[in-house]
């Protein structure tokens, strides 16, 4: 939690509230709104583990930000994002279309609610069930390809980063897994591409088997099973796309997750194009 640019919901009245659920709405699939809301909430329960004061507002789930750039407008290149502790969105639009999503992280903290009335909360469950499925339907000799490292990495590694190409990919292919096991492995880049409405998520997947599902990698470090106190680690990268998800802070119970599209990250090259062509600075 820290002060960001743009307004937020605690300096918004009711119906400017509502308008800003909307917008939110326009561009996330309905479960990604859901964990967005669910995420905002959290803050709540890290205030009564942390033992903060009624007056303390350094736990707020109004402290979610919207900023625009640009004019909005049917003849504009334009973007929003919606950032706050845990949420992180940014928009890309020529005209009314809707061209890029991402970076899109969510994290939870804690990643399973352990006490309180919100107790066996799992936020971002499919992201992790998915993903030891797939790693727990390798067999041995796959395992050993997929398991980059046997301690996790400490958070995601793209982090904050314009550029989130990571070099070469590493672990096992596509194309070395079973049909099963590549069904398993499309749920898992599924429930991180529609993060996002139909449309973008439908282009996002096409521009996936465009590249070569045959060039997508599943990588993993870490612990093999969710147990809580032993960190994990999974990353899917291909031409087009990076996934990544970690848990390790907190007792390996704090999840950060994020997709990044690596044709359209930040608006990619039509909001480049545009600023080389339009603008001066």
């Amino acid at each position: 939690p820290k002060v960001r640019r743009g307004i937020t919901f605690n300096e918004m009245n009711a119906a400017q509230q509502e308008s800003a659920y909307d917008l939110l709405k326009s561009c996330l699939g309905d479960g990604t709104f859901q964990k967005t809301i669910d995420i905002m909430q959290l803050e709540t329960v890290l205030k009564e583990l942390e033992k903060r004061k009624p007056e303390d507002k350094y736990r707020d789930p109004g402290n979610y930000h919207f900023t625009i750039f640009g004019t909005p407008s049917s003849k504009t290149i334009w973007g929003w994002r919606f950032e706050g502790h845990h949420i992180s969105f940014n928009f890309s639009f020529n005209k009314k279309s809707l061209v890029a999503g991402t970076p899109g992280f969510l994290g939870s903290n804690p990643a399973i609610v352990l006490n309180g009335p919100m107790a066996g909360k799992q936020v971002l469950k499919n992201e992790s069930d998915r993903g030891f499925a797939l790693l727990n339907s390798l067999t041995d000799a796959q395992i050993k390809k997929a398991i980059i490292d046997t301690v996790a990495f400490a958070d995601i590694q793209t982090f904050n980063k314009r550029n989130a190409m990571m070099g070469k990919p590493v672990g096992i292919r596509y194309s070395e897994l079973s049909k099963e096991q590549q069904s398993l492995m499309v749920q898992l880049m599924s429930i991180y591409v529609h993060r996002y409405k139909p449309d973008l998520a439908e282009k996002m997947m096409s521009d996936i088997r465009k590249a070569g599902l045959e060039n997508v990698w599943f990588s993993w470090a870490g612990h093999t099973k969710p147990v809580i106190g032993k960190g994990a680690y999974y990353r899917i990268q291909g031409p087009t796309i990076i996934i990544e998800y970690d848990n390790t802070q907190n007792n390996a119970n704090h999840v950060h997750s994020v997709v990044r599209d690596l044709m359209h990250d930040f608006g990619g090259d039509l909001l480049l194009e545009h600023y080389k062509k339009g603008h001066s600075h």
